[in-house]
């Protein structure tokens, strides 16, 4: 499995002067503003009341309408 791309700048000041920090996994220190933080990945994200629809079964369903 390859790594998660890095971030291309800083969430507080934009800048681009960004360098892994020691402080674990995901961490960023920012050599603008000096600030450290961190970046994690959470997951997909669905709406609760939609469920996301296979695109086999969606020309399945507009054949059987004609």
């Amino acid at each position: 499995m390859s790594e998660r791309a890095a971030p291309f700048y800083c969430p507080y000041c934009g800048d681009e002067d960004l360098r892994p920090h020691e402080e674990g996994h995901g961490a960023w220190l920012c050599g603008a503003c000096r600030r450290a933080f961190t970046l994690k990945y959470l997951g997909l994200v669905f709406n609760a009341n939609t469920t996301p629809e296979p695109a086999s079964s969606a020309s399945t369903s507009e054949k059987e309408g004609q």
